[in-house]
């Protein structure tokens, strides 16, 4: 067989499975190891704990599913206030990219998760909370 004939197997092959599948598999996020980066880069302004207090930023515990700006007792800016975002994995991996970016204004001084497959864990970990 030729070269020609196996690569349009293959592409054919990938095609299908396109079709079929919607897309191909992408790695799955790895919660266990995106509670190392939340202890790393999280940990110290946030508590996970499920009756946690604010830090310098508000406790993240169920945070999916919150509206922004939400938590009781927290000293939010008034941009985070106003911001009219529900937390999703989807807002969350845009806002963990760039903070400021996402809610200009926001009290929250930290820079961003600049590594996609540490941004994907983390999400995933603050996931699992609730």
């Amino acid at each position: 067989m030729s070269g020609y004939a196996t690569r349009g197997r293959v592409v054919l092959a990938a095609v299908l499975a396109v079709s079929v599948f919607g897309a191909l598999p992408a790695a799955a996020a790895d919660a266990v190891h995106g509670k190392s980066v939340f202890s790393s880069q999280c940990g110290v302004c946030h508590s996970a704990a499920k009756d946690g207090s604010a830090i310098i930023g508000p406790p993240l515990f169920g945070v999916v599913g919150r509206r922004a700006g939400s938590v009781a007792g927290f000293a939010y800016s008034p941009a985070m206030k106003s911001a009219a975002l529900t937390w999703t994995n989807d807002t969350l991996h845009t806002f963990l990219t760039a903070p400021r970016k996402m809610v200009d204004g926001t009290k929250m001084t930290f820079m961003g998760v600049k590594n996609p497959d540490q941004l994907d864990d983390l999400v995933a970990y603050l996931d699992t909370l609730k």
